[in-house]
């Protein structure tokens, strides 16, 4: 009888817990986020929302403003989405000044005028490869008769002004592939590779070469070798037009990757520099060094007056562009993007413009600016901070619009759930989708600011798995 009772009770016990609401079940999930140590002295917040009605279903700290890391990314493509069009392409276009002579000798210079295109000389798009784009304008270059240059091969960056980074970032980053500022004229992503090699025997670490070779940088090598499966804790210290880097940090012994990726601290000249560079290994020899608009405007030199576009390259479409946006959390397509909405907006294309853009679009759907302290694009500034109530706002207003399933389809899985992950330093969020297997359908955004240690990601799913 007594074992009946028992199992009576037990059968009772779990007919109690089965019965339990998501949202219940998200309460005790919370709480045990809360008493876990590594966010005793963290802030954390969990906004859920019921994605048909818009109605706040769950809320902890959702009025609380937190760095959002990466998850910013959602608000600046929505935002991009909203104000551009799923159809907008960048147009980057090859002149040159001056006038071609007789036997092909071009007196005057070749001049890349940058239009804002993120995508150009990348190798995520068929198009846009360097080595496609490299050839389209050699092609250009040979049809208009050009066999000589009597000239410079300039990059104009001038479209955007020269400052690349926004004020909100670390000095940590910047030298690094997901810290590259955004040019008006980008070129490659705007990052190049370092190679490298720890040896164990003589304490030393090699740059072994870089990728591709880079003659008008200077490396300063300051890196030491790590333990054994340590792994990569490399930062090159490169500011944005500066010529200098400096590679700190540990490199471990017998580590699988090559080397790292920096970023390219003038891509309109790196740009300048490649095409000079394929037309004197083909036979079309130019006089002068390559140069930017930047670096003219610093020398109080105009650029010269364009003589003849002879050749345009449209960018991929935004809906291209914000697939690798979000899918791997491109930092450069975000402060594009936000240089952009600037631009179009007619104003300055700065990185402050940008955000303001972003602000006002959402205020006029009834957001408060208030909950939107926005610094940058891409969420790299841990200045950045977004109440969770307002992100998955704009989540539900999204889905009303006619690009939300192109938007949708942008974001990565992460613990069965469509969410845009976020990370920066002791900083850990997630905001998405999720349909339950009974049919009902979130909008969730969670993040923990502040909190200790590594691995909080888990935990963080564990919180949402109440909603499973």
């Amino acid at each position: 009888m007594v074992k009946r009772l028992s199992l009576l009770a037990l059968l009772l016990i779990q007919g109690v817990v089965y019965a339990q609401t998501p949202v219940q079940r998200l309460e005790q999930a919370y709480q045990a986020l809360m008493a876990d140590p590594q966010t005793k002295y963290a802030i954390t917040s969990v906004c859920v929302l019921d994605a048909n009605t818009g109605t706040l279903l769950f809320g902890r700290n959702q009025n609380v403003g937190l760095s959002t890391a990466s998850t910013l990314k959602t608000i600046t493509s929505a935002t991009a989405f909203s104000l551009l069009g799923k159809d907008f392409r960048y147009e980057t276009a090859l002149a040159y000044t001056g006038n071609i002579q007789a036997d092909g000798l071009l007196k005057g210079d070749l001049v890349i005028v940058g239009g804002g295109d993120p995508t150009l000389g990348s190798w995520r798009y068929a198009q846009s490869k360097e080595g496609t784009i490299l050839t389209q304008w050699v092609k250009a270059i040979k049809e208009a008769g050009i066999r000589k240059i009597e000239g410079h091969v300039i990059g104009d960056d001038g479209l955007w002004g020269s400052q690349t980074t926004p004020d909100g970032w670390t000095w940590q980053d910047m030298g690094n592939y997901y810290g590259a500022g955004a040019s008006a004229l980008s070129w490659r992503e705007n990052q190049f590779d370092i190679h490298l090699k720890a040896y164990r025997a003589d304490s030393k670490v090699t740059i072994l070469k870089t990728v591709p070779e880079m003659p008008y940088l200077t490396l300063v090598n300051e890196l030491k070798p790590g333990a054994a499966g340590s792994g990569d804790n490399v930062y090159a210290y490169l500011p944005a037009l500066g010529t200098t880097a400096y590679l700190r940090g540990t490199w471990a012994t017998g580590i699988a990757k090559s080397g790292i990726s920096a970023a390219l601290p003038d891509p309109a000249f790196d740009a300048a520099f490649r095409l000079q560079d394929t037309l004197q290994h083909i036979g079309i020899p130019v006089s002068e060094a390559p140069e930017t608009t930047r670096q003219l405007t610093a020398g109080q030199r105009p650029l010269p007056k364009i003589t003849q576009k002879i050749n345009t390259i449209s960018s991929p479409s935004l809906t291209e562009i914000v697939f690798w946006f979000n899918k791997k959390s491109v930092n450069l397509y975000g402060e594009h993007l936000l240089k952009t909405l600037a631009w179009k907006a007619g104003k300055d294309a700065t990185t402050k413009n940008g955000a303001a853009t972003v602000i006002n679009y959402w205020a006029s759907k009834g957001m408060d600016k208030a909950a939107l302290n926005i610094i940058d694009g891409s969420g790299l500034s841990p200045a950045t901070r977004v109440t969770t109530f307002a992100m998955a706002s704009i989540l539900f207003q999204a889905q009303k619009e006619s690009w939300f399933p192109v938007f949708y389809e942008s974001l990565p899985e992460n613990n069965g759930m469509k969410l845009k992950s976020g990370t920066i330093a002791d900083v850990s969020a997630y905001a998405g989708y999720y349909t339950s297997n009974a049919g009902q359908k979130y909008i969730i955004v969670i993040n923990s600011n502040n909190y200790s240690g590594s691995g909080i990601s888990r935990k963080l799913f564990r919180v949402l798995d109440a909603l499973k």
